[in-house]
């Protein structure tokens, strides 16, 4: 059964890697810190220069993913001579277990960090039933 598993996680990053881009230019994956609590999984992903406008989350079948434009920056009068920073749209794919509500999936954009939050899915809960007579 362990295996079965495994080749499941090795075809969902498959299709996760084959994601194509329809738009000019470089791209970059954010740097992404994974959180996990008891009641859901925390996902932080580092994307500056991005607004909120610009970010695209979309969710289809078991992958998440995460698209954000970034506009170069041009300044009047100055002439850029050297760079360390490169210009780049960030996209980042991730695949999401069952274990995952995702219809109560919540994103939020602060200071270049997009905050994504996973609640889990309530375990069943045990339940009594009463036995009524007639």
């Amino acid at each position: 059964m362990a295996e079965k598993e495994m080749d499941l996680q090795k075809k969902k990053s498959a299709a996760v890697e084959k994601a194509e881009r329809t738009r000019e230019g470089k791209a970059f994956l954010p740097h992404t810190d994974i959180i996990e609590t008891r009641d859901d999984m925390v996902l932080l992903a580092d994307m500056p220069g991005t607004d909120q406008k610009s970010i695209d989350i979309s969710l289809k079948e078991d992958v998440l993913t995460i698209q954000a434009q970034v506009k170069e920056r041009t300044f009047e009068g100055v002439n850029l001579v050297y760079s360390e920073y490169e210009v780049g749209d960030f996209v980042r794919s991730f695949s999401i277990s069952d274990t995952i509500d995702r219809e109560k999936i919540e994103a939020s954009y602060k200071n270049g960090v997009l905050r994504l939050r996973l609640p889990k899915i309530e375990p069943a809960k045990p339940k009594t039933i009463s036995v009524k007579v007639g």
